[in-house]
């Protein structure tokens, strides 16, 4: 039972030392030249202007969690592709339930402006 994990296992050790390998050679053999701009705090192209805990604005919170869940519903959509045939017509009609929700989630989300991003 165990013998057919061993390719899984060698291809994890190959890659964790291919990985190790890659950022032990890059640390030894790379070019170290600093400078103080090279050191100062990066954001997006701008210099930092504010505290590091500055907040944020609820929208950004709420355009987040939307993501978060309409991307989890997606994916309840993959093994279903993969198995759709043994499952019958009842299966396509309760993903095409399933699938018309989540689009009338999208469009009540759309209508209310959450989307919106200003």
């Amino acid at each position: 039972m165990l013998a057919q994990y061993l390719p899984t296992l060698l291809f994890l050790i190959v890659a964790t030392g291919i990985g190790i390998a890659l950022i032990v050679i890059g640390n030894l053999l790379g070019p170290r030249r600093p400078s103080l701009e090279k050191l100062s705090p990066y954001e997006c192209g701008f210099e930092a202007f504010e505290d590091a805990r500055m907040k944020f604005d609820v929208r950004y919170y709420l355009i987040a969690i939307q993501f978060i869940v309409f991307d989890l519903e997606i994916i309840f959509i993959v093994p279903w592709t993969l198995v759709f045939q043994e499952l019958g017509p009842r299966a396509l009609v309760t993903m095409g339930l399933f699938v018309g929700m989540l689009f009338l989630g999208f469009i009540y989300v759309w209508k209310k402006g959450a989307l919106e991003w200003e």
